[in-house]
């Protein structure tokens, strides 16, 4: 059985992005206040009503390239701390279902890996994914818009 991790938005580019830097389209990231319930992807909770959030493009990979999906995300506007590396599955998933994907090591998807997973049986299907020797890691991805909510991999 595969030991593994869910993995947060780095704390340096959840930084960056408070300070103003550039999302993945070169534009400052957007500021509003949540209407409650957006995913922040740093600490990997929800966003409360009323609090302030930043909306950003965002490429959780190394460089571009065919497979490295873009895509909206959002993040607390004031520092939050991030979600530690641990086999919990977040609080912010908390929809019925999310696709979980694998990728290479060369970051590009593995064909075949894709499916719809319950919330309950992402763990299970993680490892499964984990234990092939071509998945280096996996993406949790909104099951209705594709959004990227976080990363898991072995610990």
């Amino acid at each position: 059985m595969t030991d593994l991790v869910f993995i947060a938005m780095p704390a340096k580019e959840a930084e960056a992005f408070r300070a103003g830097a550039a999302d993945a389209y070169g534009n400052p990231p957007e500021r509003s206040f949540s209407p409650g319930g957006m995913p922040c992807r740093h600490c990997l909770s929800q966003i409360g009503e009323g609090e302030g959030m930043l909306i950003l493009a965002y490429r959780p990979f190394p460089s571009l390239q065919p497979y490295a999906e873009t895509g909206p995300v959002f993040l607390h506007a004031e520092a939050c701390e991030r979600y530690p590396q641990t086999e919990t599955v977040p609080p912010m998933l908390n929809s019925p279902d999310y696709i979980v994907r694998g990728y290479g090591a060369d970051n590009r998807i593995v064909y075949g890996t894709g499916a719809v997973t319950a919330t309950n049986e992402i763990t299970s299907r993680a490892r499964h994914l984990l234990e092939r020797t071509d998945v280096a890691y996996v993406h949790v991805r909104s099951a209705r818009n594709n959004c990227y909510q976080c990363r898991i991999a072995k610990a």
